[in-house]
């Protein structure tokens, strides 16, 4: 609604639901993707993959590929250009898989061994399913399992110490009248971005262009100039529409080979990975095997929190699954002790993937709060209320806000907890045993710098310039309403440029920091352009223009624990003879900072419960230990929630602005499925009065364990 007082002219962008600004083009066809974009003379490249998981290359056999009809060249590590990975990135040291065709040797099944590159992509296809590539093969181990015995503690690292102690924690547990002390396993889960992994390079007038499908055009332009030895100035990296990401697209060996072929061929090449290439190249979550051990007093205050994560990793990169690290925030104990572990086996690396750490972290921590509330009687909210920190209970640093008792209680009012009877088993509709459950989240909110400008234009309209990234987000709609409220006019008088290196350096889209990274810099450059306008005058043709680059601001940021929180519930109906876990109705209430657009955020707190619902139930990639492979490696064998899987649910949030930033956001992307997985479980042992501390709570699972009703408890 647009409202006029006087001269100034107030719009209410901020916070009011609005569509997509590109939507149009999206369901017309008319965006286009990486593997979109039209060029002449355009080759397609083909990945091909190891079939063993440890082992040397000892030939690529490519003379009969050469002749096949269409075939223009095969790369692999005899003849492939050289490139360097001894530098830093955004996010740490490069995995060597971007190295690609730069030895003989073959890490884990799946590793990158050659490119075929075709006139047709069908030609390239055939002709790398016809490679033969021949293998000196070594015995692997990809067994992972808790407690194996080459497990280790990393190095710390800036996300975070790999191990954090206070207090004495065996003393504590010793000392406590109640104690939980149980093991928690959460499979290997994979992203799945609706649009597959895809990058287009040339060479256009002495620079490298690559239209990609990432999350961050800045990281990716300067990770190429580095791989290649180039300026930064003779790389740009475009990627106006992406499809998905969840933390799997970043630099990934499909762009190397691409900008390899375009290098030695002098055209175009477009390489675009498959859906079953994607299971062993993009990265995907760790499995992890957990312990949590809880100590509380009479009262249900905890005396020790201690929650230890094993994870796994490749072995030529290290990647922590930090599962432990949400514990240090959520509860307040005199012990408290967290700690990752982590083995090197032979298969590939993991990497980020939807609240990496938090989502698998909160099924163990928040399934054993249920157990403890069980144990002490006490209603699960009340006991998680009385133990609520007024400081980080690890860093002692105070809360930027932290507004999780008031998710608390509008949940419990809305999802009708009030009226539920504690004893479980005790509901039931035929064959079906009825249960809920909750579960508490977090998930925290930093900023990156960036950089951006803000241009008035001589027609009266704005335009916005920054290198953001909208994965289907709505980032772009976001920053729109950001500006028109900054400067007062309508969202219709703005237009926003997004997803392009050339752009300046900006936060990529991860860590649920894009919108709030980007809104800063945006908000400090509409700041002031009003105060230049406000000078009056006529704007000249070519505009005036006002940037903002955020990186002294950010680091100026006084230190505080910076979180989004949340409190999840779940209903769910178990059928006694199938084993089948439907959930019936969920609800999050959430306090994550303030809403720029309650449209796309409801969207992404609602796709993070769903995802939430397939953790818990279904998703399960199985490896193989005689291959080192995964048994299914397609979206035919590794489930995951359907629509007919999906029950209503309700995402809303509590006021929660951060007062430490300009536009008061905090971040939706990944707090959605922190907690989901949990009260899903939870609710499992309230319907069946069994408890299911393996994901997922497939049906076999549920049949073999049976029903068992608990004595009657009751609410604290």
């Amino acid at each position: 609604m647009t409202t006029t007082t006087g001269a100034t002219t107030r719009t209410g962008a901020f916070g009011t639901a609005r569509t997509r600004v590109e939507g149009r083009e999206k369901v017309t066809g008319a965006a286009r993707y990486a593997g979109d974009i039209p060029l002449p003379d355009l080759a397609h490249g083909w990945m091909v993959l190891s079939t063993v998981a440890r082992g040397r290359i000892g030939s690529v056999e490519t003379e009969a590929v050469l002749a096949m009809p269409g075939v223009l060249a095969v790369l692999h590590h005899e003849n492939a250009p050289r490139v360097n990975l001894d530098y830093m990135g955004m996010i740490g040291p490069p995995d060597p898989i971007l190295g690609v065709f730069q030895n003989d040797r073959v890490p884990f099944m799946g590793w990158p061994v050659a490119l075929v590159v075709a006139e047709r992509p069908e030609q390239a296809r055939e002709a790398a399913e016809a490679l033969v590539v021949r293998y000196d093969q070594e015995q692997h181990d990809s067994a992972f399992f808790g407690g194996h015995p080459d497990m280790y503690t990393p190095a710390d690292s800036p996300f975070g110490p790999a191990e954090a102690t206070k207090g004495d924690v065996e003393a504590e547990l010793a000392a406590s009248t109640f104690v939980v002390d149980a093991e928690y396993t959460t499979p290997e889960e994979h992203h799945n971005p609706m649009e597959p992994h895809a990058a287009t390079a040339h060479w256009d007038g002495g620079r490298l262009e690559v239209f990609d499908s990432n999350q961050g055009s800045t990281m990716v332009a300067a990770e190429l100039a580095q791989i290649f030895s180039l300026d930064p100035a003779s790389v740009r990296v475009r990627s106006e529409h992406v499809g998905g990401g969840f933390g799997s697209k970043t630099v990934r060996p499909h762009q190397v080979a691409a900008a390899m072929a375009a290098t030695m061929l002098q055209r175009p090449v477009r390489v675009v990975m498959t859906r079953r290439q994607m299971f062993s190249t993009i990265g995907y979550r760790s499995p992890t095997a957990q312990r949590v051990r809880l100590g509380a007093d009479a009262s249900g205050r905890l005396r020790v929190l201690d929650h230890r994560s094993e994870c796994v990793t490749s072995t030529v990169h290290e990647f922590i699954e930090r599962s432990a690290t949400v514990a240090r925030v959520m509860y307040d104990a005199e012990a408290h002790h967290t700690s990752d572990r982590v083995v090197r086996l032979d298969v590939p690396t993991p990497t980020f993937m939807r609240a990496p750490g938090e989502a698998p972290g909160s099924f163990a921590l928040e399934s054993a709060f249920d157990e403890l509330a069980e144990k002490t009687g006490i209603d699960p909210i009340a006991l998680r209320i009385r133990n609520e920190p007024d400081r980080g209970p690890v860093s002692g640093l105070p809360f930027s806000s932290r507004n999780l008792v008031a998710c608390y209680e509008e949940g419990s009012r809305r999802f009708g907890w009030a009226d539920r009877d504690p004893r479980p088993g005790v509901r039931r509709e035929g064959r079906w045993l009825l249960g809920t459950g909750m579960a508490a989240a977090s998930f925290h909110s930093g900023a990156g710098p960036s950089t951006s400008a803000v241009t008035a234009e001589a027609d009266g309209t704005f335009t916005v310039r920054i290198n953001a990234a909208d994965i289907g987000t709505g980032a772009r709609t976001a920053i729109t309403l950001v500006a028109a409220d900054g400067l007062k006019v309508d969202p219709e008088r703005v237009r926003v440029v997004i997803a392009d290196s050339d752009l300046g350096p900006a936060m990529l889209a991860g860590g649920s920091m894009g919108t709030r990274s980007w809104a800063w810099a945006v908000a400090i450059a509409v700041d002031e352009l009003r105060g230049r306008l406000a000078l009056g005058g006529d704007i000249p043709p070519e505009g005036i223009t006002a940037r903002s680059d955020t990186t002294e601001a950010i680091g100026a940021l006084a230190q505080k624990e910076r979180h989004s929180f949340g409190a999840q519930f779940a209903e769910v109906a178990v059928d006694i003879t199938s084993g089948e876990v439907r959930v019936r109705r969920m609800l999050g209430i959430f306090a994550a900072g303030r809403i720029v657009n309650p449209l796309t955020a409801r969207s992404q707190l609602i796709g993070g419960m769903t995802w939430g619902i397939s953790m818990a139930l279904h998703e399960e990639a199985i490896r193989d230990r005689a291959s080192g492979g995964l048994v299914s490696p397609d979206l035919a064998g590794y489930h995951f929630a359907a629509n007919a899987d999906v029950p209503l649910i309700e995402a809303d949030w509590v006021d929660d602005p951060d007062p430490d930033d300009p536009v008061g956001i905090k971040g939706v992307g990944e707090i959605g499925i922190v907690g989901a997985a949990a009260a899903v479980a939870n609710a499992v042992w309230h319907a069946t009065g069994v408890r299911h501390r393996n994901l997922p709570i497939r049906p076999d699972r549920v049949l073999s364990a049976g029903t068992k009703v608990a004595e009657p408890g009751h609410a604290g």
